[in-house]
């Protein structure tokens, strides 16, 4: 059931968005920071941003801004520095890093989940001169920051520590007067303002250079794609350190004088309430997020909402339809991105499942293609030529992009990470013809005849099982209708003796569901060598700030019954049901005695 307004077409926002974006570039030092004073010239006393401890109008964001601008300059900042962020969402949170970058500093939004070894590395390759950390935070940052050489001085907001200083007792001393260029000469929509971290598909997170220009740009084109305006408010409950939650959430709103309602955790339990009482229009979300609130017991107001769009990406086509049909949802944009990445994709259509379309009129403006991959390899397939090879129609292949050539800033640029050498394993070179760079998103999806892309899986996520490519997404999707099943990860797992990996899955389920007929289920769904050879019954399934699953450490912890405590099965061909793994059994699969 759909109750989308049809008044509203895909053609309108594509416009709207063009419109936003066309003056970007011609203003090449008008950024967010800068255009935060005419904001609050013009909504001065309508609020801004509303956290969980207090709240801001568009004045009082834009005098905090300015004081964390002098503040910088106080430090002696200079264009280039690096200053570290690592605090939980609050309103503060996105004036410190507006006021800083202003100033032509560069703020690097750290993780707030990481902790020892991952934290030291996140402050390690951003190389602050600086570092502000939350007052629950704080400890864990001074640690890290105790490692480093040369030692960054350490701020701390709302707590007082030993060896630091209380950034907020400083910034209340400093001027919130508009800073004028000559204090500080603005910076171009080309320099950077943000390292955003990204985990990629190996490896340790990496920070992607953020631009001004994909501010600016990210924040005007989903004003335009959403139609945001001043009556808006936006339900936010993503972590500000990504650029989704942190950028494209509250930039498409303020740009146009609307509010953010802000939360520090997703939850289940008050969404509607706070959704009802806090009279939100737009919800940004993380298919997760969608897949939870699903799978909740029924709230008494979860149709007395005034939600008209819900924007965001991973709403699965298992959960898409359900969602907008239970919950009353008038319109899901559904999108396709990454903070690193030269390209996106927008559903307007509205096309369950679907994660964007390219519109004739603007496949010059977004080359991008899929080209057949070898799982094995781990790379593209080559033809005789030594080219790439374009998918047909329906066939899966890695998404790629071509990348600018032209040095100035567009959304066709690829800019990269600090790290150089991970920069360069992005880019795929002599694709269609010698000499061409493509960026390669590290995502298998398909097109189908109607044009539209859906999302298949990660590049390493997708493994092979008696010679045949194995999607965990198509396999999460399966097991996710399960009576019962509340929650399903799919991986492969290594067995000694056998060709590829064998399907696992990790599953949180309650009474409804039985492992006596899981296999009944999978085999209407699932062919036979996509069905999980193992399944691991939980309680829940850690997540990283993204609600993403944890995958590398089912895969580390992999079938061995004596590394968890719980309940692991495997499926004996023998007797077609699966069966409880214990020890001896799983030293027969082991030794090859058991065949899979």
């Amino acid at each position: 059931m759909s109750f989308k307004n049809p008044a509203d077409s895909p053609l309108k926002a594509w416009v709207r968005a063009l419109e936003l974006t066309a003056p970007i570039a011609r203003n090449p030092h008008v950024t967010l920071p800068a255009r935060l004073d005419e904001l609050a010239a013009a909504y001065g006393a309508a609020p801004a941003l509303a956290g969980e401890r207090g709240s801001l109008t568009y004045a009082e964001l834009a005098n905090l801004a300015n004081r964390y601008s002098r503040w910088a300059l106080d430090q002696r900042l200079r264009r280039g520095d690096v200053v570290g962020l690592v605090m939980q969402n609050c309103p503060e949170y996105f004036a410190i890093w507006l006021g800083i970058t202003r100033t032509g500093a560069i703020v690097s939004l750290i993780n707030t989940n990481l902790l020892g070894d991952s934290l030291l590395h996140a402050i390690r390759v951003a190389m602050p001169v600086h570092v502000i950390a939350g007052p629950d935070l704080a400890a864990s940052v001074a640690k890290a920051c105790a490692l480093l050489e040369p030692k960054p001085p350490l701020w701390v907001y709302g707590r007082d520590l030993p060896g630091a200083e209380r950034i907020d007792r400083v910034i209340v001393q400093l001027s919130g007067a508009p800073v004028s260029p000559n204090e500080s000469p603005l910076p171009s929509i080309a320099d950077r303002a943000l390292y955003i971290y990204t985990s990629g598909t190996t490896g340790l997170p990496k920070a992607a250079n953020v631009s001004h220009h994909r501010v600016m740009q990210w924040s005007y084109w989903f004003a335009g794609l959403l139609d945001t305006r001043a009556s808006d408010r936006m339900y936010n409950c993503l972590p500000m350190y990504h650029s989704v939650g942190g950028i494209v959430a509250i930039g498409a709103v303020l740009v146009r004088g609307g509010s953010v309602v802000i939360r520090e955790h997703f939850s289940a339990r008050a969404f509607w309430d706070d959704v009802v009482d806090r009279e939100c229009t737009l919800f940004q979300y993380i298919g997760e997020l969608c897949r939870f609130l699903l799978n909740s017991a029924p709230h008494p107001r979860e149709r007395d909402h005034r939600l008209r769009i819900c924007c965001g990406n991973g709403l699965r086509p298992d959960v898409w339809e359900s969602f907008q049909e239970r919950f009353r949802i008038p319109k899901i944009l559904e999108f396709y991105a990454a903070t690193e990445a030269n390209f996106s994709l927008y559903n307007c259509e509205g096309k369950p499942g679907a994660i964007g379309k390219i519109p004739p009129f603007l496949a010059h403006r977004f080359p991008i293609a899929l080209v057949r991959f070898d799982v094995d390899a781990g790379e593209p397939v080559r033809d005789g030529g030594g080219l790439c090879v374009r998918c047909a129609p329906d066939e899966i292949g890695e998404a790629i992009s071509k990348i600018s050539s032209d040095d100035k800033p567009s959304e066709a640029r690829f800019d990269g990470y600090t790290d150089r050498a991970a920069s360069e394993r992005k880019i795929l070179r002599d694709v269609f013809e010698w000499g061409d760079a493509w960026f390669r998103s590290g995502d298998l999806m398909r097109r189908d005849a109607a044009g539209f892309f859906h999302f298949v899986d990660r590049v390493g996520d997708t493994f092979r099982w008696k010679g045949e490519n194995v999607s965990t997404s198509e396999v999460a999707e399966a097991l996710s209708d399960c009576p019962g099943v509340s929650g399903a990860v799919v991986y492969g797992v290594s067995v000694t003796g056998t060709e590829g990996r064998a399907g696992m899955a990790a599953l949180v389920a309650d009474e409804q569901f039985s492992i006596a007929t899981l296999h009944e289920h999978l085999s209407t769904r699932l062919p036979d060598y996509a069905r999980p050879v193992f399944v691991r019954l939980l309680d829940a399934i850690e997540t990283t700030g993204t609600f993403k699953p944890k995958k590398q450490d089912f895969i580390r912890a992999g079938y061995d019954p004596t590394a968890v405590s719980d309940a692991i099965y495997w499926y004996d061909r023998t007797v077609g049901a699966f069966r409880h793994l214990d020890a001896a059994a799983y030293s027969r699969i082991c030794s090859g005695e058991t065949r899979l």
